[in-house]
């Protein structure tokens, strides 16, 4: 009997020191997944504890979390405690991954989890995961992008919208563009977008609110099938996650999901050959031509301007004007290009024009001929010229030319004249002056005069100012700590001064930025920044000696000028990226 008591004794003493034993474990949702599939990792704990530190995650991108979930439980009189940290992992390339080892400090001790090792295999047609929330977005989100016509002719114009369609089943709080997207084969115009509005609509015949996100109007340059390249998009999606609050209602998290738009092919025709004019220089659309002088009678010397203009729809900044022609009498300038058309999703819609300046140097009557201006029309596909009429220009008063008793001969369509002899009035060099007048200057005696004693006793007042100068110089010479910061500050101030000029300007200003952040790098370190990537950006300013936290930074800054395109920005936040810019150049100098 007394044997028994000793044995329960010992079982109910070694339970119980087994409950206290703290545990600090890792879980993976599945140890082997797709390069495209996402992960979900626990750190569970079965005691409160301080100062949880994940582990770096190499070899992962974390796209949600940390979500912390407390429990607390009384079985048969028992307590139960459990505290799980859960974060949302992506690979970045296929191999074998390690989670290292997380740390918690409990009652003043510190406790590590095992490092846990992750197969990472080939991409999978269908990525699934039923313990993974960033799984639930996948059908209920989609970016999509949106072709006008998808076989137009070449330079016609196509518009390209990229729409986010969101299913009523999840919310969004937030999303921004990943790549910037390049258009190799075309002409392309970025669209203003005035900001974003999510409206009802439909998606695959079921209700979605969707939000145009981008607009491109696009001009082929070539023929055939080109292709537009998928673009990225980062979304902050709600999803509900697997806790209760103590009402009993879902507590939602936040998942970044990233939506890629399918790649799309447009077919561009060439235009036709067959009845395609001699002086056609490619212009699409629909168009009115003129040429408009600015009067037609006037005096030798004076000028007039006669203008050369393109109206209507298409592609106003990609094919050439026709040039205009004057008679040898007649003396013309190189034209001044006007340019004054916006682009909508309808397309390119305005006018060009060529301003020549014109001055007639002889008396008489000189015909400009007309011009012809061709177009092929897309709609009504045809070629299409349009021909303006000779202007005859009227010079009334000047030195008789050699048209001024000029007839046209109807039946050759040729120009006789009457050649006179230029008569010369005697008074053409009246405005040479032959008699100076000139008087003799007196100058008064420098000797002894107070100019003289000035310039006789400055330099004995320079040499103390000379001496004291040269004292703070040598002083500010040797503080090379002081040098340095000065140094940065001024390259700071001079790579961002046009930055501050447009502050308050958004585009403007974030484009200054950008510039200036790329300017420095190409004059500090002589190398083509327009060319590189940010990741590899990134690597030259590590090889410089460059800390990760400023490189960190720098690309930061590269970032918010690039989303900046796309979403609008606050005064306060451009007062904040410039400071950054700033701040972060001058680190760069003085590490660099």
């Amino acid at each position: 009997m007394k044997l028994k008591l000793v044995i329960l004794s010992l079982f109910l003493f070694t339970t119980s020191l087994l409950s206290a034993q703290v545990k600090f474990t890792a879980e993976v949702s599945r140890e082997q997944i797709g390069v495209n599939e996402r992960l979900r990792v626990d750190f569970n704990m079965n005691k409160d504890g301080d100062n949880f530190t994940p582990p770096s995650f190499t070899g992962f991108k974390v796209v949600g979390g940390p979500n912390q979930q407390v429990s607390n439980s009384w079985v048969n009189g028992k307590s139960t405690f459990s505290k799980t940290y859960s974060y949302y992992l992506e690979p970045n390339s296929k191999g074998t991954k390690t989670i290292g080892q997380a740390q918690v400090t409990i009652a003043g001790t510190v406790y590590k989890t095992s490092p846990v090792n992750v197969e990472v295999g080939d991409a999978v047609e269908r990525p699934q995961d039923g313990n993974d929330a960033a799984i639930v977005p996948e059908d209920n989100l989609h970016f999509v992008a949106e072709v006008s016509k998808p076989n137009p002719y070449l330079n016609e114009a196509v518009t390209v919208t990229y729409k986010l369609y969101v299913s009523e089943r999840i919310g969004i709080s937030n999303f921004r563009m990943l790549d910037n997207p390049t258009f190799p084969d075309f002409w392309s115009q970025t669209l203003n977008m005035n900001g974003y509005r999510f409206e009802q609509g439909t998606f695959r015949g079921e209700p979605y609110r969707y939000a145009v996100v981008y607009k491109t109007l696009l001009y082929p340059q070539k023929t055939g099938k080109l292709e537009i390249d998928p673009v990225a998009i980062s979304v902050s999606v709600d999803v509900p996650s697997q806790r209760r609050s103590i009402f009993g209602g879902i507590i939602y998290q936040t998942v970044e999901k990233r939506v890629t738009s399918a790649s799309r092919e447009i077919d561009v025709k060439p235009l036709p050959t067959q009845g395609r004019p001699a002086n056609f220089t490619g212009a699409v659309g629909s168009f009115e031509f003129s040429v408009d002088p600015s009067k037609t009678t006037l005096d030798a010397g004076e000028s007039l301007t006669a203008s050369v203009k393109v109206r209507g729809r298409g592609n106003l900044m990609l094919f050439d004007l026709p040039d205009l022609t004057v008679p040898s009498s007649l003396e013309i300038y190189e034209p001044e290009r006007k340019e004054n058309f916006s682009s909508t999703l309808n397309g390119t819609q305005g006018s060009i024009a060529e301003d020549y300046t014109i001055v007639p140097t002889r008396k008489g009557k000189y015909p400009i001929p007309g011009l012809n201006f061709s177009y092929f029309d897309p709609r009504s596909e045809t070629y299409k010229t349009i021909s303006t009429n000779d202007i005859v220009i009227d010079v009334e008063n000047g030195p008789v030319g050699a048209l001024t008793n000029s007839t046209t001969a109807k039946d050759n369509n040729t120009v006789a004249s009457n050649k006179q002899p230029v008569s010369l009035s005697g008074d053409q060099f009246r405005y040479i002056k032959l008699n100076a007048n000139l008087k003799p200057l007196n100058a008064p005696e420098f000797f002894r005069s107070w100019l003289f004693w000035l310039l006789l006793i400055a330099p004995l007042l320079i040499i103390p100012l000379v001496i004291m100068f040269g004292k703070k110089r040598e002083a500010r010479a040797n503080d090379i700590t002081g040098n340095r910061i000065r140094k940065a500050d001024k390259l700071a101030r001079k790579y961002l001064s046009e930055a501050r000029k447009n502050l308050g300007q958004q585009q403007e200003f974030y484009i200054a930025l950008e510039r200036a952040m790329h300017n420095y790098l190409k004059a500090k370190l002589h190398i083509q920044t327009g060319e590189m990537s940010k990741e590899r950006i990134s690597e030259t300013l590590t090889e410089k000696g460059v800390d990760q936290a400023t490189t960190t930074q720098f690309i930061e800054i590269l970032k918010s000028c690039e989303f900046a395109r796309y979403t609008p920005a606050s005064m306060d936040t451009m007062k904040q990226d410039y400071d950054k810019a700033a701040n972060v150049i001058s680190t760069l100098d003085k590490q660099l």
